[in-house]
């Protein structure tokens, strides 16, 4: 009886343990790369121009254009790539599902030698191919995944992709350009703002890919900090000469 309570206990607790997080969403790439993109970049550009020693208002004007056409140029990017991606998907789904409307015999043999090439016993691959081959949707499923590694149920949504990328990119621009909104008229405000909102999205998205927070921050951090010295560095050599 004891063993068998052990046995329980431990089943249950590699059911609640082995959960896995969504991989394959169409959200969190384009968030991510949408919120460090608009920090970035803007961040970039405003130290570019206030390298040039331009005032305050081209500063504010230079935030909110890159704001605006870096959010609707990422939506537009993301949404074109996902719907290219699925498209090129769905066409190769439908190739599979002509072959198993007109050759079933050939695509049930084929999977049962992908099993038996996997270990299975010849005549149990067989067996498993013709029971799941007996449903269409199921057989196409099941190719889908072992001949081109995809699940069709779970394809990305392009206007998820588009709506993450627009509104991460707006949030991460609007970071640096914050400060001057509120009246600040020195660039050093908006360059910790920028620098600590990098560090973050960097911490945050290490909680989601179970890297090390702090290892993740910095990186952003210097990746970001980087990007605006070279365009602050450049805006003040620029600046000088077209004076």
């Amino acid at each position: 009886m004891a063993i068998i309570e052990t046995e329980a206990t431990l089943h249950e607790a590699h059911r609640d343990n082995h959960t896995h997080r969504d991989v394959n969403g169409g959200w969190l790439r384009p968030a991510v790369f949408g919120a460090m993109d608009g920090l970035v970049s803007n961040l970039a550009l405003m130290t570019g121009v206030a390298g040039g020693s331009v005032g305050h208002q081209t500063i504010v004007i230079t935030g909110l254009a890159g704001l605006a056409a870096g959010a609707f140029s990422m939506a537009a990017g993301e949404y074109t790539s996902v719907a290219s991606q699925r498209e090129l998907v769905e066409a190769e789904l439908a190739v599979e599902r002509r072959e198993l409307r007109k050759h079933p015999l050939d695509e049930e043999r084929e999977l049962a030698e992908l099993y038996a090439a996997r270990g299975v016993e010849p005549e149990l691959a067989r067996e498993v191919a013709r029971q799941l081959s007996r449903d269409p949707e199921q057989a196409l499923e099941i190719h889908a995944r072992e001949e081109l590694g995809i699940d069709p149920g779970d394809l990305p949504s392009p206007l998820v992709a588009a709506v993450s990328s627009f509104a991460s990119f707006a949030l991460g621009a609007l970071l640096p350009l914050l400060p001057f909104l509120l009246g600040a008229t020195a660039l050093w405000p908006a360059l910790l703002l920028a620098l600590a909102g990098l560090f973050g999205c960097g911490a945050v998205v290490a909680r989601v890919t179970a890297r090390s927070w702090w290892y993740s921050g910095l990186r952003q951090l210097a990746l970001g900090g980087a990007a605006a010295g070279v365009t602050y560095a450049l805006g003040t050599l620029f600046g000088t000469v077209v004076r």
